[in-house]
């Protein structure tokens, strides 16, 4: 009869060579069909399935009977159970990369200008508020000095003492601002504060609008 140990070496044998023809056939479909890893691993699985039906499907045949021995005749040996095949190795499944994930912009946020300071917000020196000497004269203009004996308060040494400080006329004195009158008040050598207390700059003006004779008028009742 045939033995089993033939058979089944060749049924073993078809399914190596079909395991080599599915690890030969997936590396082709990946290499040269530029497909992904499982589709390459699923076309090996395949290749493997085909060469393994077509080559180890043989099994091992029921024996036959031995008729060269006459005290067995009419005896057939009982059939013997074929081999299950062995289930093939899984293939190994191709590692699943998490894509990356794309780089978030980073949002820049503008800085706060920083701020400008204009000239308006420059804070001007304050004036000061202190006696200024006015502008005098060196000589009486031509025509000749102004008689500010008519300013009331001033008499001939007033008089006198202005012209000395270079106060010739009356619209010099009419001109005068705050800090003008306080420098002649601090300066006036025995009659301080006079310019203030008789009102020249007042009187002074009045007779530049009104006249001499209409200032004296007014002057009798101290109306300017």
């Amino acid at each position: 009869m045939q033995t089993e140990s033939g058979e089944s070496g060749t049924w073993a044998g078809g399914w190596m060579i079909a395991a080599v023809a599915g690890v030969v056939a997936a590396i082709l479909a990946r290499l040269i069909g530029d497909v992904g890893m499982a589709a390459a691993v699923l076309v090996g699985i395949l290749v493997f399935g085909v060469f393994g039906v077509l080559l180890g499907s043989g099994g091992v045949e029921r024996s036959e009977p031995d008729h060269g021995h006459e005290g067995h005749e009419g005896h057939s040996h009982a059939p013997v159970a074929p081999v299950m095949p062995v289930a093939p190795v899984a293939a190994p499944v191709a590692p699943v990369v998490a894509p990356v994930a794309a780089p978030v912009a980073a949002v820049v946020v503008p800085s706060a200008p920083a701020s400008v300071v204009t000239p308006a917000a420059v804070i001007a020196p304050v004036a000061s508020a202190g006696p200024v000497q006015p502008k005098g004269l060196a000589a009486a203009r031509a025509g000749g000095a102004d008689d500010l004996k008519v300013i009331e308060g001033i008499g001939p040494a007033m008089e006198k003492l202005c012209n000395g400080l270079g106060f010739y006329h009356f619209d010099q004195i009419a001109g005068w601002s705050a800090a003008d009158v306080a420098w002649v008040d601090d300066n006036l050598k025995g009659f301080k504060g006079r310019a203030t207390r008789d009102r020249w700059v007042a009187q002074a003006r009045l007779i530049g609008e009104v006249g001499i004779p209409e200032f004296q008028r007014r002057a009798k009742t101290n109306d300017y």
